[in-house]
């Protein structure tokens, strides 16, 4: 998904990682198969990225990052499908109902202010961009480009600024040692399928995404209050 849309890998593995993992393990091993995704596509992609728009990402996530890691330091795992669930859930409805929003420079820099603080927190940029770009109705290859060009910064910036403040352990590394082999299929996978998709396919697979994995969430979060 990560590979055709732009978005999703971070989406989809999070309420998976958090079967198998504990909270903060869960997000550091997505964020660095997440960075291993964007590292292994930036070459391909980066005569589609708007660099505009990315410098502007870029400097406003810089300033979500502090904010991210003082919740990612207190994550509480109820607390976090609950809030991630909502979250998603409140963006595909936006999304569904035609929200839109035009783009300005200030604007770039929240949604880059916010991605940065859901990266460093419970390691999902993709929210903030993708209701951000869905809104504005742009292309699908600049979507694609502009948002892995930004991962790339954003996922080593929360990494490291984890490592720092709360270390890493080994399951870790291994777990994500693991997974690559199969990213790596995935990618492959992922550049054949890309070529297929029209715009209107392109936002229908969006809002599935979305809709499926909040309400996994949500309902996951129900059962452990029964």
């Amino acid at each position: 998904m990560q590979t055709s849309t732009g978005f999703g890998f971070s989406i989809m593995a999070t309420p998976f990682l958090l079967m198998l993992f504990l909270p903060q393990e869960a997000i550091q091993i997505n964020i660095i198969l997440s960075l291993v995704i964007s590292i292994s596509l930036i070459l391909k992609i980066k005569k589609d990225i708007d660099y505009n728009h990315l410098k502007r990402f870029t400097l406003g996530s810089i300033a979500g990052v502090p904010f991210g890691i003082l919740i990612f330091i207190s994550l509480n795992i109820d607390t976090f499908k609950l809030g991630v669930g909502t979250v998603l859930l409140i963006l595909t409805l936006l999304l569904i109902f035609n929200f839109r929003i035009k783009t300005s420079p200030s604007r770039d820099l929240m949604v880059g202010g916010l991605s940065g603080l859901l990266t460093t927190s419970i390691g999902v940029p993709g929210p903030p961009l993708l209701l951000y770009f869905a809104g504005t109705e742009t292309e699908k290859v600049k979507i694609r480009a502009t948002t892995l060009a930004f991962y790339l910064f954003i996922y080593f910036v929360s990494l490291l600024t984890q490592i720092i403040v709360t270390g890493t352990n080994k399951i870790i590394w291994e777990s994500s040692l693991y997974a690559i082999p199969i990213v790596f299929l995935g990618l492959f996978i992922g550049q054949k399928v890309f070529r297929w998709f029209n715009q209107k396919i392109f936002l229908i697979i969006i809002y599935i995404l979305l809709g499926c994995t909040s309400i996994f969430l949500l309902f996951d979060n129900l059962v452990g209050y029964m």
